[in-house]
Order: structure tokens, then C-alpha cells, then sequence
């Protein structure tokens, strides 16, 4: 996304990036980003909690207003509901968990093969635990 917030703004038309990679999405210098800091795939919050979802849109909005220059960063104040925790296991592989995201895996590729050998073009999301 942040490639093509680039683009239209070459092209004349603002953009603000609302995400949760800080580091990525500086680096490839966007004009405007709102940063939550939220797991990834999630930069508006969770599922369902539509009042920080629309807080977080409405503050992407007076970003977009009130951006005086390009690169230019917000951070929002809101917090993932149940604290920090989501970060001790994102992303989280070692002995305890090592065995279920190999089946996981299997599971998933097996999937993959099906959908070819039926002649999808894509695979499908798989997104079950």
C-alpha cells in the first residue's frame, strides 16, 4: 500500500496509510502514516469494536488535514484490547507450539495442491486455527 499512497500522490491525490509497521512503512515514505500500534493485519483494531474503529478513521481524516509536510507521522493513544499480551505470542515458534503449526502447515499445503490440481489460479485463504 505504501507504494501505491506514493503513486496517487505523485499523481495529485492525498492519501493517508493507517497501519501497524512502523519501521516499513517510514521506510518506504509515505506523506502521510497513522500508526497504531495493533498486531499486524489489524491497523483499525479489533473485529467488532467499532468505536475505536471509527476514533482511528476519524483521526486519519485530520491527518489528512492538518499534515503540514510530507513524511509525516501520527501515532494513535489507543491500546489493543487485553493489553500487551498479544505480543508475547505473535509471531511465537518454539517447543510448545512447534508440532500444531507443522500440521497447520501440512493442513495447508495439502490445500494448496487440491486447489491446483482443480485448476484454481489462486489458493484460498485459510485463515481456521
Amino acid at each position: 500500500m505504501s507504494l501505491v499512497s506514493r503513486h496517487l500522490e505523485e499523481n495529485g491525490i492525498p492519501t493517508v496509510i493507517i497501519g501497524s509497521a512502523l519501521d516499513v512503512v517510514e521506510h518506504c515514505g509515505v506523506a502521510r502514516y497513522l500508526h497504531t500500534d495493533f498486531p499486524l493485519g489489524n491497523p483499525c483494531g479489533a473485529p467488532g469494536d467499532i468505536l475505536s474503529q471509527v476514533g482511528i478513521v476519524r483521526r486519519a481524516l485530520k491527518l489528512l488535514e492538518e499534515a503540514k509536510g510530507p513524511n509525516t507521522t501520527w501515532r494513535t493513544s489507543l491500546g489493543w484490547r487485553g493489553g500487551d499480551e498479544w505480543r508475547d505470542d505473535y509471531a511465537k515458534v518454539d517447543d510448545s507450539n512447534r508440532e500444531e503449526l507443522r500440521l497447520r502447515g501440512e493442513k495447508r499445503r495439502q490445500r494448496q495442491v487440491a486447489a491446483k490440481a482443480s485448476g484454481e489460479t489462486r489458493a484460498p485463504m485459510i485463515s481456521e486455527a
